[in-house]
């Protein structure tokens, strides 16, 4: 279902993730339609193309995208680019392998320095796997640590051993596990609030730091930590749409 609208000069954004596309229509700053799918094809795509008429686009990609559709996207919108590491940027990356970061990474990074401007920042993206970055006040990517996601955790307990069994996420979540799936629900989603909690704290010893948290259980780790954290599930959409800007403003 497409939302009608008049026709302005939109910004088509795609963020093609490890598990799942995640597609997003702004006008100027404002997100006016997003979508989420395992697969897109151009038929999708022309739909969009249609209805919005974008004349700018943009997409991050951690896993490899169909070239008929990197191709239908640069045939069909005036002004589409590819983020990469020869993309300029509106920060700063001190990294000492930016070939190697992952666009997905530097999409927060923009995105957190857009909705929080002159701030050392914190920025956790949990997904597929975890990442947690650091951004300082004067707009400098310092980098970052990787860890396994809840999914990889719990999947990794069942497949490196022999008689845990696969527990979803979602259930009881006990102080101490009563059972043996409590006992692995449990230790993967305290572990992992645990591990975040001690992050932001560490780095608060140090200096005053805002803590983003994003991807696709932002919102169900959010109730769970104890430190104060801004939850924003579209932060990397609204990091793309602003490196977006940053190209035509060049």
């Amino acid at each position: 279902v497409f939302l009608r609208l008049k026709k302005r000069k939109m910004n088509l954004v795609i963020d093609r993730g490890n598990s799942s596309f995640k597609i997003a229509l702004f006008d100027k700053k404002r997100l006016v339609e997003n979508f989420q799918l395992k697969e897109i094809d151009s038929s999708f795509l022309q739909k969009i193309i249609t209805e919005y008429a974008p004349e700018s686009g943009i997409i991050s990609a951690v896993k490899q995208v169909d070239s008929d559709i990197s191709g239908f996207l640069h045939e069909n919108i005036p002004s589409f680019y590819e983020l990469n590491n020869q993309l300029p940027l509106p920060v700063k990356i001190a990294y000492e392998t930016p070939e190697t970061l992952g666009v997905d990474r530097i999409a927060a990074a923009v995105g957190a320095t857009a909705e929080k401007k002159n701030s050392n920042l914190l920025i956790i993206d949990i997904g597929t796997a975890i990442t947690i970055d650091f951004v300082s006040a004067e707009g400098i990517y310092k980098g970052g640590n990787i860890s396994p996601g809840p999914q990889l955790r719990l999947k990794a307990l069942h497949d490196y051993t022999d008689k845990l069994p696969y527990v979803p996420e979602k259930g009881d979540i006990p102080d101490f596990g009563y059972d043996t799936e409590t006992a692995i629900r449990s230790g993967v989603v305290q572990g992992i609030t645990r591990e975040l909690d001690s992050y932001i704290e560490e780095y608060q010893k140090k200096q005053a730091v805002f803590a983003f948290l994003t991807g696709g259980y932002s919102f169900y780790f959010e109730s769970k930590l104890k430190n104060s954290i801004f939850a924003d599930e579209n932060l990397v959409l609204k990091g793309l749409n602003k490196i977006l800007y940053f190209q035509q403003q060049k």
